[in-house]
């Protein structure tokens, strides 16, 4: 493949679901059915800031862009229906990394039953920006302000090991080597379909998905409901301040043994929603209820000056 506009629309529309309908400048949103909400999701990731290519298969990188925009689709209850893209290409990438990229991303469209409704693509100096909107529908939208107090918080999977990848990554490891928290970091596995089961289930009241760590989500949470949050004493610290986990992360009032029943699967309980307290999210130091900081990247945080 030529890495040009054309050659790159070319093979979107070869390899993607709906890349054969790609004529025109504008796609059709496939719209909610009767009773349902139409729910959009927008995620940016760029070269440095949100991955390397210094350790990140392309293929991988494309599954990944895709499969965390869905996650979103999903904490919120959303069955995913379709999704532009935006690429920002460099020009010192090389077409055949593109290649693998788009072949990447467009098997992950396949298996998750999504296609492409449009998208752009645009040229610069170098590195790599990606954009994916995802737009779905929800019988039930999960939303982050209605929790309750005395619900338990639960996730779905393990915590902690996208950032337990990330630092083998950092230290040098090679990424091809078989590795459960590595793969967790640059294949993540967000469990597409709960949601909307989870909707599905009156006294569950919140849901969201575990993208910048606990520390950062659970406060989100707690602060759009008007709550605070105690965090379950048997948290790491890699699960409380780990993110990209892509966990569905829901309340509920239900005990953790029915809704495990329910679900079919093992249930992580990460916290409990009490009255406001002294923050909105709190931990156990000794006897003593005290505010938990933020521990989660910050995106804005000043570049560090090298010495």
């Amino acid at each position: 493949m030529r890495l040009s506009e054309n050659a790159i629309l070319a093979r979107i529309r070869d390899l993607f679901p709906g890349g054969g309908d790609l004529t025109d400048d504008c796609g059709r949103i496939p719209p909610a059915p009767p009773g349902g909400t139409l729910l959009v999701t927008t995620d940016l990731m760029e070269d440095g800031q949100h991955f390397s290519r210094d350790w990140h298969p392309p293929a991988l990188l494309g599954r990944k862009l895709l499969l965390v925009n869905l996650s979103d689709l999903d904490a919120s209850g959303a069955v995913p229906t379709g999704f532009t893209l935006t690429l920002a290409l460099g020009r010192d990438l090389e077409a055949d990394w593109v290649d693998a990229f788009l072949r990447g991303l467009a098997q992950a469209a396949r298996e998750t039953g999504v296609p492409v409704l449009g998208g752009d693509t645009v040229g610069r100096d170098r590195g790599l920006g990606l954009g994916i909107t995802a737009f779905g529908t929800a019988r039930r939208w999960l939303r982050r302000d209605t929790l309750e107090t005395g619900d338990g918080l639960y996730a779905d999977q393990e915590l902690g090991a996208s950032l337990r990848g990330l630092r083998k990554l950092q230290a040098g490891q090679d990424p091809l080597l078989p590795d459960p928290d590595v793969s967790a970091h640059l294949d993540p596995r967000p469990r597409i379909g709960l949601g909307p089961r989870l909707a599905a289930i009156p006294e569950v009241h919140a849901c969201m998905d575990i993208s910048d760590g606990l520390s950062r989500d659970l406060r989100t949470l707690a602060l759009a409901s008007g709550r605070s949050i105690v965090l379950d004493p048997g948290l790491t610290r890699e699960a409380i301040a780990g993110g990209e986990d892509y966990a569905r992360c829901f309340s509920s009032s239900l005990p953790r043994p029915e809704l495990e029943r329910l679900l079919g699967i093992p249930l992580i309980p990460v916290g409990t929603a009490v009255d406001p307290g002294e923050g909105p999210l709190l931990h156990y130091d000794g006897d003593t209820l005290r505010p938990m900081p933020d521990l989660s990247f910050d995106h804005f945080a000043p570049t560090p000056r090298k010495r």
